[in-house]
């Protein structure tokens, strides 16, 4: 299991990167070449193909176990008015998801995927990031090892939700932190609030800025200053995947925003990512852009919880199917001209 024993060992992490293997990407490259099909002509698939057989390390990768984790937490900025519902809303969600009855539990009954449910100390939420830093050192250290704890290290493929009234403001502000931009850039609609909320969301993430941006020097400082514990949990579990070189499904904006910092600091972090879809909130596209990604699907989803990457995860079934169970010319007897 992957564990930070301090945040020295966090950041020492972020600069030894593992990389995928370059004899496993070869040899699906040369396989997908040799496949009963015109060059190229399975697009994407075939990029996914190659994409997961070098971070398995395997010519031809699998997709038995797919792991899905949603963490919850809740934020004291919420107090701002930022979002729609009510706080108690994240504790409710929670047991809706343990209870089977979610979207994402319905997603991913469908996908294949293998759902948990980590809620983070719901009776404290952060700080209100306005005001003060979210967390301290050590509420930022155990979040990042929650996430950490909650990887398979035998999943196939990790994807990671969230559920935390407010947390597109904490979200915003870690883009703005980590790319620049005004405020209002990187605020939407979040949870559905109404022009008067988005502007008190501006308002929020600016007085943030001004109050912690001087001081987010590193990952690890932006994501205790400006995010939450179910945000820092996803960094933790998706950094903790490419230490053990787990390829991962981006969810939606949250999601991506959580490992914005980590972005940042170590541009090729997302080189084991495939963005899995482009959410409706705002400033999504703008991240995948900084990140160098292009979403599989594009379905107007805002709903977080994971939803976006259990939607596409049978795109990646469909593209290691392709890969592994089609006969190749030679195997078929067909002209290899074709």
């Amino acid at each position: 299991m992957i564990r930070f024993t301090g945040r020295a060992a966090f950041t020492a992490a972020l600069s030894a990167l593992p990389e995928p293997g370059a004899a496993a990407t070869a040899l699906a490259r040369t396989r997908q070449a040799e496949l009963t099909k015109p060059a190229g002509s399975l697009g994407r698939l075939e990029d996914i193909a190659v994409f997961m057989a070098g971070w398995q390390d395997a010519p031809r990768p699998r997709i038995d176990k797919v792991q899905a984790v949603v963490f919850a937490g809740n934020h004291g900025v919420a107090a701002q008015g930022v979002s729609a519902f009510p706080v108690e809303v994240t504790a409710q969600m929670v047991a809706n998801f343990q209870a089977g009855g979610a979207a994402i539990n319905a997603l991913c009954r469908a996908a294949g995927a293998d759902l948990s449910v980590v809620p983070l100390d719901l009776d404290r939420p952060t700080g209100d990031i306005s005001r003060e830093a979210a967390m301290s050192e050590a509420e930022c250290l155990a979040a990042l090892n929650a996430g950490a704890a909650a990887v398979n290290p035998d999943a196939h493929l990790l994807f990671v939700g969230e559920m935390g009234i407010g947390n597109t403001t904490p979200a915003s502000a870690l883009c703005a932190a980590a790319f620049g931009g005004e405020a209002a850039l990187w605020c939407g609609k979040g949870s559905g609030v109404d022009s008067e909320g988005v502007a008190r969301k501006v308002r929020a993430v600016e007085r943030a800025l001004i109050l912690h941006l001087p001081d987010c020097n590193d990952a690890f400082e932006t994501l205790r200053r400006l995010g939450g514990r179910e945000i820092a949990a996803m960094a933790g579990a998706i950094l903790a995947a490419r230490m053990l070189r787990i390829p991962v499904l981006l969810d939606g904006f949250i999601a991506c925003a959580s490992i914005a910092p980590l972005v940042n600091e170590a541009p090729g972090f997302t080189d084991h990512c495939l963005a899995a879809h482009c959410s409706a909130e705002a400033g999504h596209v703008r991240l995948l852009g900084h990140f160098g990604l292009e979403p599989l699907l594009q379905l107007g989803m805002r709903l977080g919880e994971g939803s976006g990457a259990a939607t596409a995860v049978p795109i990646v079934r469909a593209a290691l199917a392709a890969h592994n169970e089609m006969a190749t010319f030679a195997e078929a007897a067909v002209a290899s001209g074709v």
